[in-house]
């Protein structure tokens, strides 16, 4: 017997209905996701509006009765906080810039030159992902020690300017541009270094704004290096600053919660401002899980 015509009907538009649950359900769990992530920034904006002992009150004062947007002005006057944040803007975008720099030239050797054990020297350069920070960070400290670079921009500088993971990023990406546009400037006569400067540099946008957003936030939020670095306060960056709110007895909460909120609003402007660009530079790169 022929199905009729209002039974396909039927299933077609059971289907449906499946479909729309599970989109349903699906966009529910995300919502449920995102506003757990913002229960954080929200509580860290209201507590940097509170009165120190409102900070802790039961049941939590999610509104600040009365509002205390002094608690602004108190944080950036108690310590030099132009200075922290010219220091971690300094280290955030010098690093940035070494390391797009030496990444970007590092990947284009992997991924366009052919010479013998590139790929055993690539496994290996990707081996030391493996390698966790504190193992390295005694020999680095020594050497910053040796050369006289303790407390300086320099040793804050230097020591991230070069990255594996940015190799490898990048890599993925210039694997995926055509080699035959390299073997065109080629027979015009271009040299591997003219090819990378202005074919693959160019073609490569949503790559390196990508690790530039990853390299920015990343330095931005440095706390551990910069920490057994510097000494002074004169070099301090804006996380080694903030710590300075936390006594060994008490925690001043509403004042670190404020320059907590301070510090965070440049990573927002660039992530706001990159977005387009950081999820194009995830899916074309490989690092989005397809």
């Amino acid at each position: 017997m022929k199905p009729t015509r209002n039974s396909h009907q039927a299933r077609l538009g059971s289907r449906q209905q499946r479909k729309k649950a599970k989109h349903l359900g699906l966009h529910l769990l995300l919502i449920t996701g995102s506003v757990v992530m913002l229960v954080p920034f929200a509580w860290m904006l209201s507590t940097s509006l509170k009165e120190p002992g409102d900070v802790f009150i039961y049941p939590p004062q999610w509104i600040p009765q009365p509002v205390q947007w002094e608690n602004y002005q108190e944080t950036v006057t108690v310590m030099p906080f132009g200075r922290f944040y010219l220091n971690s803007a300094i280290q955030a975008v010098s690093v940035t810039a070494l390391q797009l720099l030496t990444a970007s030239l590092a990947a284009y050797a992997f991924a366009r030159l052919r010479f013998r054990g590139r790929d055993l020297l690539f496994m290996l350069y990707l081996a030391t992902m493996m390698i966790p920070f504190p193992v390295t960070m005694i020999p680095n400290f020594v050497i910053m020690r040796y050369l006289n670079w303790i407390d300086t921009f320099r040793a804050l500088i230097l020591p991230p300017a070069f990255s594996a993971f940015s190799t490898f990023l990048l890599r993925q990406y210039f694997m995926s541009i055509p080699v035959e546009m390299d073997d065109a400037a080629r027979v015009d006569g271009a040299s591997s270094f003219r090819i990378w400067w202005q074919i693959i540099l160019p073609l490569s946008g949503p790559a390196l704004a990508t690790l530039a957003i990853f390299t920015f936030l990343g330095q931005w939020n440095s706390f551990l290096w910069p920490l057994i670095v510097t000494n002074s306060e004169k070099m301090r960056t804006l996380p080694v600053g903030l710590a300075t709110f936390q006594g060994q007895y008490s925690v001043q909460w509403h004042l670190l919660m404020a320059g907590s909120v301070i510090a965070v609003l440049p990573i927002l402007v660039i992530y706001i401002a990159g977005q387009r660009w950081f999820v194009r530079g995830i899916t074309l790169t490989g690092m989005g899980g397809r």
